[in-house]
């Protein structure tokens, strides 16, 4: 049974008549006719009664054409709801570690959009808690970084949650600083240079560790140190009290260039910084473009992609 036999015998009820169905079908009658009788066949029923005067419904056809109706109402609606529906909303949900390119690429990817309708998700959150983001499908990606220090121990954690690793570029390190700082000048500073200023850094709440902290590198002994939240109370701390941060180096129009200088760090540490993602699950096209625009950025930058 089709439903193209259900609708043949509909339309032969509303015409009356083999031949006006045929017409109105643009099927020849004994194709028609043919069709109908294979469906009586495959029932075991005998649809329309056939004489000189024409057909009639018999009674198990009468039953039968309920039946058929509502099948073909159903099937209206299953067509109206998605040959005719609008197109889906796009999603596209990341969480990320503080950084401004990852805010930056966002933005390229919302403006880029080509949807009446969506809905975007973007979290500047703690380490730990972009892991189960990406791990509990919150998140399709999240943005980390790994390092010799934190990439045993982060690595672990990211097999046991079914997470992938993927490498975007290497950063060396810099300092954050305010522009009014007597280091500001220098071509490369020490972690000995800044101890005398308020050490900023991300807080990773209490399950925290040294292996979770969004700073590559942190001094031995810092007797001013400030934790904070969110990235604007960050830099308005570089400022105000004259504190720095260990980063990427990577400034956008986010960071007041006329206050705050980036400056290389010395060190022989540096900052793999990738996406995560969830190995069980597939990315939208939404996130797709993200990555793009990720890419994009960050050449845009100067930095080498890691293919």
């Amino acid at each position: 049974m089709t439903l193209l036999q259900l609708k043949y015998i509909v339309k032969i009820v509303e015409c009356g008549s083999m031949n006006e169905a045929s017409h109105e079908l643009y099927v020849s009658q004994p194709a028609l006719s043919s069709s109908v009788k294979e469906l009586e066949n495959e029932l075991g029923i005998d649809i329309f009664t056939r004489s000189s005067q024409g057909i009639a419904l018999t009674v198990d056809g009468a039953e039968f054409l309920t039946y058929a109706r509502q099948v073909l109402d159903q099937t209206s609606l299953l067509e109206e709801r998605y040959k005719n529906a609008k197109p889906r909303k796009q999603l596209c949900r990341v969480s990320t570690q503080h950084y401004m390119f990852a805010v930056e690429a966002f933005v390229e990817m919302i403006s880029s959009t080509n949807s009446d309708e969506y809905e975007f998700t973007i979290r500047e959150t703690r380490t730990r808690d972009i892991i189960n983001q990406v791990a509990n499908m919150q998140s399709e990606i999240g943005i980390i970084y790994l390092s010799d220090f934190n990439k045993d121990v982060l690595g672990k954690l990211l097999r046991g949650k079914h997470l992938e690793f993927h490498p975007l570029f290497r950063a060396g390190l810099h300092v954050f600083l305010s522009r009014n700082n007597p280091l500001a000048s220098k071509s490369k500073i020490t972690m000995k240079d800044l101890e005398p200023y308020p050490f900023l850094q991300y807080e990773q709440g209490e399950e925290g560790s040294f292996y979770f902290a969004e700073e590559a590198v942190w001094p031995e002994y810092s007797p001013k140190q400030i934790n904070v939240t969110d990235r604007a109370t960050i830099l308005n701390f570089i400022v105000g009290l004259n504190g720095y941060t260990v980063c990427t180096g990577i400034d956008n129009e986010d960071l007041n260039n006329e206050k705050i200088v980036t400056v290389p760090l010395e060190s022989d540490e540096s900052m793999l910084v990738g996406w995560i993602s969830n190995e069980r699950a597939k990315l939208s096209n939404a996130a797709s473009m993200y990555l793009d625009k990720l890419r994009s950025v960050l050449d845009s930058h100067g930095y080498t992609i890691i293919d």
